[in-house]
């Protein structure tokens, strides 16, 4: 695949092979290596920062204990089910088992262990994960995201067209044939039902064959028999050796029973871990009945877990404090000799994936195959905003309305000229500015999940990113140039045509480089937006063409102006010191045009500074981006 280009060709002949990679296969065949998940007392507790405002400084910080002692153990061919109300710490344990947790987040204490091994890269390998948000690109059809994740996370054991042929089977046992071609779709944009989008996020962390399944809340939003169609897949997968661990929220009977064991949390406390099948029964051996004799179980048990019992007199944080007594008493000692028990029966190594290591070091694939797969992931997902009609639109109207406003402007108008060169430049500040700025917050998301399952090096994403939108931020900067130019009669002289072609170009990466750089610096929108816009305006008030004179302790500004180096060379591109223009009340006079007021400020010495100057700029913005870009899917276990 490095020096083939990625193809999409989904019904291209598969190569034979004769080892375990022959293919089709099936998602719900045995799991490679068996994991068995150990945890023992887990506590986690987060720094909550008090709110400040302008009259009040705090810099007091309360500690928040979210898990409190947890233990248990989840075998091969199980699922684990976490039940609990809102804010029971359910989430928070899920990532904590998955190796998620960022580091600066909070503390974590306890152990983990995976077949009594710490969290490593071939665990990782090993490991799905499906996030209960979904985070997809919603402009990639089904296919597309399937086959794209495949080409990204199988090894280069499977030659290129044998992925594509597995992803193509798993679309097809999960039931998305019908909306292979479908676009996933978002908030603004019709595309897949809320089931469908849950089975590509699952087909997306099936497709490495995982030993190990983390889902938080994979109902969350579904009606019963979609949600069932959810947990059916998860109970084949189980049944094929996988450890599978989720959260539901509140699941029906007949799903209730599809779980193995049940782990039920209040407010950071377990208060029953154990087989599903058995948790009424212990419930109702502590005294606590249903008042009814009809009742889903799951209704049941968060009633009592918010310490809403059938005795209306008790207090709801008396019998929350009971039933984690009644747990430490009754539970506790048979789930840590259940753990205990297990120490000698789980000690088989987990190993990457097949060809995972042997060539490219910690990832799947190479550099370049990442590179390239990212690039065209990236230009099929913005291929609608990138040429979208409306910015296209936006460019052409504003070129021809600058080129009626400044049309045919003869070096007599030498300030209407300058006027031009500098309204230029700003528009040119602005537009890619706004564009690139929201670049990395909108797909925090996505790279903060495929970072964190080690999909690809950070590097080859950045590089494909800046690759991909070079066409449109060259494009339309050139033909809108082409037109003012032309059209507002500036020098006729290719080569200062082409000079000041060269400087729009770089000015504009520049600018954009600098939004590139506040929003991974940032990451929100509307914070990001608002810094931008102070950013630039600064640079364009000192950018020597609203304020000729600045007072010295505030004239620093324009030198880490981006204005302010771009004017003086769009200046240098048009004009030379010893060029004559009409001046005089009725232009009868000739002066140079190093001598006009609104220039000779500026000046025409220093152009190679200038130009050295916005040089740098291009690559310290990206380079700030970049950097700011690593903390994004950083977790304690590598």
């Amino acid at each position: 695949m490095d020096s083939q280009e990625v193809s999409m060709d989904v019904e291209a002949p598969i190569e034979k092979t004769n080892d375990d990679r022959s293919l089709p296969f099936s998602i719900f065949k045995k799991a490679n290596t068996p994991v068995t998940l150990k945890f023992e007392n887990l506590v986690y507790t987060v720094k909550l920062k008090e709110p400040q405002g302008w009259f009040r400084k705090n810099d007091k910080t309360e500690e928040r204990t979210i898990l409190k002692g947890l233990t248990g153990i989840v075998k091969p061919g199980e699922i684990l089910a976490m039940l609990g109300p809102s804010g029971s710490g359910k989430t928070s344990l899920l990532t904590a088992l998955g190796g998620r947790v960022g580091e600066g987040k909070g503390k974590l204490t306890g152990n983990i262990s995976y077949n009594n091994k710490p969290l490593s890269k071939a665990v990782k390998r090993r490991t799905g994960f499906v996030t209960q948000d979904d985070a997809l690109y919603p402009n990639l059809t089904v296919t597309e995201t399937l086959v794209f994740t495949a080409l990204l996370r199988l090894p280069n054991s499977f030659k290129q067209q044998e992925k594509i042929k597995q992803a193509k089977v798993v679309m097809t046992e999960l039931g998305l044939d019908r909306c292979k071609d479908t676009i996933i779709g978002g908030p603004f944009l019709r595309g897949v039902s809320g089931g469908e989008r849950k089975r590509v996020s699952i087909g997306q962390e099936i497709l490495i064959n995982p030993s190990l399944l983390f889902l938080d809340e994979p109902t969350s939003g579904l009606d019963s028999t979609t949600a069932q169609r959810i947990v059916s897949i998860l109970w084949e997968l189980a049944r094929g050796g996988r450890t599978v661990v989720t959260t539901i929220h509140q699941p029906s009977s007949r799903l209730f029973y599809m779980f193995d064991k049940l782990l039920l949390l209040s407010e950071g406390n377990p208060i029953y871990f154990g087989l599903g099948s058995s948790a009424m029964d212990y419930f109702a051996s502590v005294g606590c009945s249903p008042s009814v004799e009809r009742i889903n179980p799951s209704d049941f048990l968060l009633d009592i877990a918010n310490g809403v019992g059938s005795d209306e007199s008790q207090r709801p944080e008396a019998m929350k404090a009971a039933l984690v007594a009644f747990y430490k008493t009754n539970l506790l000692d048979n789930v840590i000799n259940e753990v205990k028990g297990q120490d000698d029966l789980c000690n088989k190594p987990i190993e990457s994936p097949r060809g995972a290591t042997n060539t490219n070091g910690e990832w799947p694939t190479t550099w370049w195959q990442q590179f390239c797969v990212l690039l065209k992931r990236g230009l099929k997902q913005r291929r609608h905003d990138s040429f979208s009609g409306m910015k296209v639109a936006q460019i052409f109207l504003v070129s021809i309305l600058c080129g009626l406003l400044w049309w045919q402007t003869k070096i007599s108008r030498l300030q209407d000229q300058i006027g031009l060169l500098f309204f230029i430049s700003s528009f040119w500040a602005f537009f890619p500015l706004f564009q690139q700025i929201f670049t990395f917050p909108q797909e925090r998301a996505m790279l903060q999940k495929e970072r964190s399952s080690g999909v690809y090096r950070l590097s080859p994403y950045f590089m494909s990113r800046l690759v991909g939108d070079l066409p449109m931020e060259l494009i339309l900067p050139t033909c809108f140039l082409v037109i003012t130019y032309w059209m507002a009669g500036l020098n006729h002289n290719l080569a200062n045509f082409f000079v000041t072609l060269l400087v729009l170009l770089v000015h504009v990466l520049v600018s954009g480089g600098l939004g590139l750089a506040l929003g991974a610096l940032v990451m929100d929108q509307k914070t990001a937006t608002t810094l931008g816009s102070v950013i630039m305006l600064t640079f364009l008030l000192a950018g020597g063409y609203y304020v000729q004179h600045v007072p010295v302790f505030i004239s620093w500004i324009k030198y880490v102006s981006i204005g302010y180096y771009t004017y003086k060379l769009l200046i240098l591109g048009q004009y030379t010191a010893n060029e004559w223009y009409p001046c005089g009340e009725n232009g009868i006079l000739r002066c140079h045009v190093g001598d006009f007021e609104g220039i000779k400020h500026i000046g025409f010495n220093s152009g190679l500074v200038s130009a050295l100057a916005l040089t740098a700029m291009l690559v310290v913005y990206r380079v700030i981006a970049y950097i700011a870009l690593t903390r994004i899917g950083k977790t304690k276990s590598g």
